[in-house]
């Protein structure tokens, strides 16, 4: 699978697995016949190798290496030079067909969330840094990974050592700090919360840990503290104030109208002063206008609980991904709300920080 673990576009991160320990070799190149190769001389059996991308808007081919053993030729997009293409989705428990997004032939995968239904189910309870879960999920989906970076987003069932149950238990519930998720992904700065830019289409993506903040201070607690003190509510404030590409996109798994109402409003404050917001909180597709600004909630599993904007301009009980299209000429940011049939459910177009 592919990852990003700088704010760098022109580099990636490719990643394996092994069943024994062995060194780490990424042959790539602008053909099958490779010509360059990066190696780390260290025995394991969770393998992270950044190597350059050759050049922009061209396929790239590479194969790992471990000891004896090697994959065959795969390939990557580099980003492009004219149109790109991300996809985000969220709630990934049920590991549904995801079709329509390779034939969207996106250039980066994000989710808002939950990529997967928690750590003890596979791992047992109080496992935090057990890896299988996320090993499950890249196995069921070998095509998209081998070739799309994808960069997740935490939601709290990624975190998830213990049984929630009905009532705050002794222990904690929750990893607070994704000793697994951090682990198994290579992602830019805190990997918990991270940001990526991709300078020739103006736009930045962040990452931010928010999800279940009602649960603050409990053993229920799953994610980071989120108050005007808190290191996420600064470094998020400080990254908003300073200078701003085109297009900002907020990616988080909280409920919309919660986090914007936190620390007396601030948190809308900061999330408008980007593009848009979007969360996998709740199984419902969901576009909402709230002073201007666009809050979206997508989930694969869009047939479940429902927790309404009131805000909402567009709200669906679909299975759904968002697609983001970004245009250089003029510089312009579509985004659509799709069925996992690919149909498009809702479409909205965005100029450079502001709606149009």
């Amino acid at each position: 699978w592919l990852t990003h673990r700088s704010n760098d576009p022109s580099k990636i991160v490719v990643n394996w697995t092994t069943k024994e320990p062995g060194n780490s070799v990424v042959r790539y190149g602008k053909t099958d016949q490779y010509g360059q190769d990066v190696r780390i001389e260290e025995n394991t059996t969770l393998h992270h190798v950044e190597i350059p991308i050759p050049e922009r808007g061209r396929t790239c081919h590479y194969s790992v290496s471990t000891g004896e053993q090697s994959s065959p030729d795969a390939t990557f997009k580099a980003y492009p030079t004219d149109v790109l293409r991300v996809a985000v989705v969220a709630d990934w428990q049920r590991k549904p067909d995801l079709s329509a997004v390779m034939k969207d032939d996106v250039h980066l995968l994000l989710t808002a969330g939950d990529n997967i239904s928690s750590i003890h189910q596979l791992c047992g309870a109080g496992n935090k840094d057990c890896i299988k879960p996320y090993a499950e999920l890249i196995d069921r989906y070998p095509a998209l990974f081998r070739s799309t970076p994808f960069m997740p987003v935490l939601g709290n069932h990624d975190k998830e050592i213990r049984s929630r149950g009905p009532k705050p238990p002794a222990e904690p519930v929750y990893d607070i700090d994704a000793t697994a998720f951090r682990k198994f992904f290579e992602l830019p700065g805190d990997e918990w919360k991270w940001r990526f830019d991709v300078p020739e289409f103006g736009v930045r993506f962040i990452a931010l840990d928010l999800n279940h903040i009602s649960d603050m201070g409990t053993t229920w607690q799953a994610c980071h503290p989120f108050d005007k003190g808190s290191e996420q509510f600064q470094w998020y404030e400080k990254l908003m104030s300073g200078p701003s590409p085109g297009f900002v996109v907020t990616l988080y798994n909280e409920r919309n109208a919660s986090i914007r109402s936190k620390e007396g409003g601030a948190w809308h404050g900061m999330l408008s002063g980007g593009t848009i917001a979007i969360t996998g909180f709740g199984h419902f597709a969901e576009r909402a206008e709230v002073d201007g600004f666009t809050y979206y909630n997508t989930s694969l599993s869009g047939k479940g609980d429902r927790y309404p904007d009131p805000h909402s301009k567009f709200l669906k009980s679909e299975d759904s991904y968002i697609l983001l299209t970004f245009t250089k000429n003029p510089p312009k940011m579509t985004v659509e709300i799709k069925r996992l049939d690919g149909k498009a459910l809702d479409r909205k177009a965005f100029g450079p920080g502001a709606s149009k």
